[in-house]
Protein backbone atom coordinates (compact mmCIF):
# COMPACT_ATOMS: atom_id res chain seq x y z
CA UNK A 1 0.00 0.00 0.00
CA UNK A 2 0.62 3.84 -0.66
CA UNK A 3 1.44 5.34 2.62
CA UNK A 4 3.06 9.02 1.44
CA UNK A 5 4.25 10.40 -1.73
CA UNK A 6 6.59 13.16 -2.08
CA UNK A 7 6.98 14.79 -5.20
CA UNK A 8 6.34 18.01 -7.32
CA UNK A 9 3.24 19.43 -7.73
CA UNK A 10 2.24 18.57 -11.46
CA UNK A 11 -1.34 19.76 -11.91
CA UNK A 12 -4.28 20.75 -9.85
CA UNK A 13 -7.74 19.65 -10.66
CA UNK A 14 -11.17 20.56 -9.07
CA UNK A 15 -10.62 17.43 -7.04
CA UNK A 16 -7.05 16.07 -7.32
CA UNK A 17 -3.49 16.42 -7.71
CA UNK A 18 -1.01 15.11 -10.03
CA UNK A 19 2.47 14.40 -7.82
CA UNK A 20 5.58 13.57 -9.88
CA UNK A 21 8.16 11.53 -8.13
CA UNK A 22 11.15 9.91 -8.79
CA UNK A 23 13.15 12.60 -11.04
CA UNK A 24 13.18 13.94 -14.25
CA UNK A 25 13.85 10.84 -16.08
CA UNK A 26 11.54 8.13 -15.67
CA UNK A 27 9.13 10.36 -13.33
CA UNK A 28 5.86 8.65 -12.53
CA UNK A 29 2.43 11.46 -12.33
CA UNK A 30 0.12 9.82 -9.19
CA UNK A 31 -3.45 10.87 -9.46
CA UNK A 32 -4.12 12.20 -5.58
CA UNK A 33 -7.66 12.77 -4.26
CA UNK A 34 -7.85 15.62 -2.41
CA UNK A 35 -10.29 17.72 -0.30
CA UNK A 36 -10.71 21.33 -1.62
CA UNK A 37 -9.35 22.72 1.90
CA UNK A 38 -5.92 20.36 1.27
CA UNK A 39 -5.26 21.77 -2.75
CA UNK A 40 -5.88 25.22 -1.41
CA UNK A 41 -2.88 24.51 1.18
CA UNK A 42 -0.28 22.88 -1.91
CA UNK A 43 2.20 24.86 -2.97
CA UNK A 44 2.34 26.08 -6.44
CA UNK A 45 2.74 23.89 -9.75
CA UNK A 46 6.58 22.48 -9.59
CA UNK A 47 7.03 22.94 -6.01
CA UNK A 48 7.45 19.65 -4.10
CA UNK A 49 4.95 18.19 -1.32
CA UNK A 50 4.57 15.50 1.06
CA UNK A 51 0.91 13.57 1.28
CA UNK A 52 -0.23 11.34 3.81
CA UNK A 53 -1.99 8.58 1.55
CA UNK A 54 -4.80 6.31 2.01
CA UNK A 55 -4.91 4.01 -0.88
CA UNK A 56 -8.26 2.37 -1.69
CA UNK A 57 -8.16 -0.73 -3.86
CA UNK A 58 -11.22 -1.80 -5.38
CA UNK A 59 -12.01 -4.71 -8.21
CA UNK A 60 -11.77 -1.60 -10.99
CA UNK A 61 -9.21 0.68 -9.28
CA UNK A 62 -6.78 1.47 -7.31
CA UNK A 63 -7.53 5.18 -5.77
CA UNK A 64 -5.12 7.22 -3.67
CA UNK A 65 -6.62 9.73 -1.61
CA UNK A 66 -3.91 12.60 -0.35
CA UNK A 67 -3.95 14.79 2.96
CA UNK A 68 -1.73 17.16 4.74
CA UNK A 69 -1.94 16.33 8.40
CA UNK A 70 -2.44 13.35 10.75
CA UNK A 71 -6.10 14.29 11.91
CA UNK A 72 -7.49 15.05 8.13
CA UNK A 73 -5.96 11.38 7.49
CA UNK A 74 -7.87 10.01 10.65
CA UNK A 75 -10.97 11.87 10.11
CA UNK A 76 -11.22 10.44 6.65
CA UNK A 77 -10.86 6.96 7.66
CA UNK A 78 -13.15 7.43 10.69
CA UNK A 79 -16.33 9.25 8.63
CA UNK A 80 -16.31 6.23 6.38
CA UNK A 81 -16.83 3.60 9.34
CA UNK A 82 -20.39 5.25 9.03
CA UNK A 83 -22.96 3.67 7.18
CA UNK A 84 -23.99 5.51 3.89
CA UNK A 85 -20.74 7.91 3.94
CA UNK A 86 -17.90 6.79 1.49
CA UNK A 87 -14.77 8.42 0.29
CA UNK A 88 -16.44 10.87 -1.72
CA UNK A 89 -18.59 12.46 1.48
CA UNK A 90 -15.65 12.09 3.40
CA UNK A 91 -13.55 14.83 1.08
CA UNK A 92 -16.50 16.92 1.03
CA UNK A 93 -16.86 17.15 4.62
CA UNK A 94 -13.36 17.62 4.92
CA UNK A 95 -13.54 20.43 2.18
CA UNK A 96 -15.92 22.84 4.09
CA UNK A 97 -14.89 21.92 7.67
CA UNK A 98 -11.24 21.50 9.50
CA UNK A 99 -11.38 18.41 11.30
CA UNK A 100 -11.19 20.63 14.73
CA UNK A 101 -14.63 21.80 13.20
CA UNK A 102 -16.21 18.50 12.78
CA UNK A 103 -14.96 17.62 15.81
CA UNK A 104 -17.40 20.35 17.76
CA UNK A 105 -20.18 19.69 15.77
CA UNK A 106 -20.59 16.25 16.67
CA UNK A 107 -19.39 17.19 20.75
CA UNK A 108 -22.17 19.84 20.30
CA UNK A 109 -24.67 17.34 18.80
CA UNK A 110 -25.19 19.95 15.91
CA UNK A 111 -25.91 17.90 13.01
CA UNK A 112 -26.86 20.73 10.86
CA UNK A 113 -23.33 21.86 10.49
CA UNK A 114 -22.36 18.97 8.79
CA UNK A 115 -25.05 19.74 6.52
CA UNK A 116 -22.76 22.28 4.48
CA UNK A 117 -20.76 19.51 2.81
CA UNK A 118 -22.25 18.64 -0.84
CA UNK A 119 -24.51 15.02 -0.44
CA UNK A 120 -24.63 15.02 3.21
CA UNK A 121 -28.69 15.37 3.87
CA UNK A 122 -29.96 16.17 7.93
CA UNK A 123 -30.49 12.19 8.02
CA UNK A 124 -26.95 11.46 7.33
CA UNK A 125 -25.80 14.12 9.41
CA UNK A 126 -27.99 13.06 12.05
CA UNK A 127 -26.23 9.65 11.91
CA UNK A 128 -22.46 10.77 12.05
CA UNK A 129 -23.14 12.99 14.99
CA UNK A 130 -25.47 9.76 16.55
CA UNK A 131 -22.26 7.24 15.93
CA UNK A 132 -19.41 9.33 16.61
CA UNK A 133 -20.90 11.52 19.86
CA UNK A 134 -19.07 9.24 22.08
CA UNK A 135 -15.99 8.83 20.63
CA UNK A 136 -15.12 12.68 20.09
CA UNK A 137 -14.16 12.68 23.32
CA UNK A 138 -11.35 9.92 22.84
CA UNK A 139 -10.57 10.50 19.25
CA UNK A 140 -7.13 12.14 19.38
CA UNK A 141 -8.05 15.78 18.12
CA UNK A 142 -9.64 15.83 20.96
CA UNK A 143 -7.04 17.44 22.63
CA UNK A 144 -6.79 20.17 19.97
CA UNK A 145 -10.55 21.09 20.71
CA UNK A 146 -11.68 23.44 23.84
CA UNK A 147 -13.01 21.81 26.27
CA UNK A 148 -16.23 22.61 28.50
CA UNK A 149 -16.76 22.17 32.41
CA UNK A 150 -18.49 18.96 31.42
CA UNK A 151 -15.85 17.75 29.67
CA UNK A 152 -17.84 18.86 25.92
CA UNK A 153 -16.21 21.27 23.57
CA UNK A 154 -18.06 24.28 23.45
CA UNK A 155 -20.68 24.89 20.91
CA UNK A 156 -19.20 26.22 17.07
CA UNK A 157 -20.88 29.87 17.20
CA UNK A 158 -23.04 30.85 14.24
CA UNK A 159 -24.14 27.32 13.79
CA UNK A 160 -27.75 25.44 14.04
CA UNK A 161 -29.87 25.40 17.28
CA UNK A 162 -27.28 26.25 19.75
CA UNK A 163 -26.82 29.30 18.04
CA UNK A 164 -30.16 30.09 17.71
CA UNK A 165 -30.56 29.37 21.81
CA UNK A 166 -27.73 31.74 22.18
CA UNK A 167 -29.06 34.77 19.91
CA UNK A 168 -32.71 34.06 21.81
CA UNK A 169 -31.02 34.58 24.90
CA UNK A 170 -29.04 37.65 23.64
Amino acid sequence: MIAALRGRVAEVGDDHVVLETGGEVGAVGYLVHCAASTLQRLPTTGQSVRLRIVTQVREESITLYGFVSVEEETWFRLLQNIQGVGARLALSLLSVLEPAAIARAIAAQDARALTRAAGVGPRLAARIVAELKDRVAKFPLANDVPVGAAGVPPPAAGSGAVADALQALE
